[in-house]
């Protein structure tokens, strides 16, 4: 990714960051298995979530622009969620996923 591309993500999440309009991504649980995304804002408002949390995440590399992907999810399609983002794989628990939204890649692009 150049940095032109990173910085149209940036400005693509600072324009949906906080509303719930339509093209304002998804928590990532609810990203499908396999499915390639990109961070789009990480809040540690949400699902009882902290300011540590979400210092956490991002020191784990959850920012905004990061590809991720979820990889595998734990028994019954439950807890933990294996995520990969950029080289390190992480599992994380659903209220650590709900905090973090991400915009699903399109198929070819």
């Amino acid at each position: 990714m150049d940095a032109i591309q990173a910085g149209e993500i940036r400005a693509e999440a600072a324009r949906v960051s906080g509303s719930e309009a339509p093209g304002s991504g998804i928590p990532l649980g609810e990203l499908a298995t396999g499915v390639l995304a990109r961070v789009l804002s990480v809040s540690g408002d949400g699902m009882g979530a902290s300011v540590e949390l979400k210092r956490r995440l991002a020191e784990l590399g959850f920012l905004p622009g990061e590809c991720v992907k979820i990889v595998a999810r734990g028994f019954l399609g439950r807890e933990p969620l294996a995520v990969r983002i950029g080289t390190g794989t992480f599992a994380l628990r659903r209220f650590e996923a709900a905090c973090i939204r991400v915009l699903p890649e399109q198929a070819g692009g």
